[in-house]
């Protein structure tokens, strides 16, 4: 009987904690959404400790909204690293990314593959284009989660 109480309030204390992360990852979203991206990407960097809290639709989230931020502040290496992390999530569980997240994630990592493949890696760092050099052509909306409006850096 103590094993089962200690068990129910042990779970009653992660699940605050569950609705916090998530809280955290829709203040980082509506950042994004308003081009508030150095203060998305402060929230996005407090939460990376604790993605792994997060349910797998909500990592595929973490993952593009990280990647999209750093690529529009200009950090494309890391930008590169999270859009294929948001992708591999994509290719695990189809549809777990917005339709025109996933045109946008797909245009972003199809350009900076090609710096790599033809510049090197540290070309990456080089780079300076805005999101609209991404925005896939006839990407439309889809999935539930609002996609981020494009903004100039």
């Amino acid at each position: 009987m103590r094993t089962r109480s200690l068990l129910v309030t042990l779970v009653l204390l992660a699940a605050p904690a569950c609705a916090t992360y998530r809280d955290e990852l829709l203040r980082s979203q509506q950042a994004v959404e308003q081009g508030q991206h150095d203060r998305a990407l402060a929230l996005l960097r407090d939460l990376e400790p604790d993605m792994m809290r997060l349910p797998t639709p909500e990592r595929a989230q973490y993952a593009y909204l990280r990647g999209i931020t750093d690529y529009r502040i200009g950090h494309r290496a890391d930008a590169r690293h999270w859009l294929s992390i948001a992708r591999a999530y994509e290719d695990a569980s189809p549809g777990v990314l917005p339709t025109d997240w996933k045109g946008r994630t797909n245009a972003a990592l199809d350009e900076m593959n090609q710096v790599v493949q033809s510049e090197g890696h540290p070309a990456l760092a080089a780079q300076h284009k805005g999101v609209d050099d991404v925005e896939p052509s006839g990407a439309t909306g889809g999935g539930g989660a609002k996609a981020p409006p494009p903004t100039k850096p």
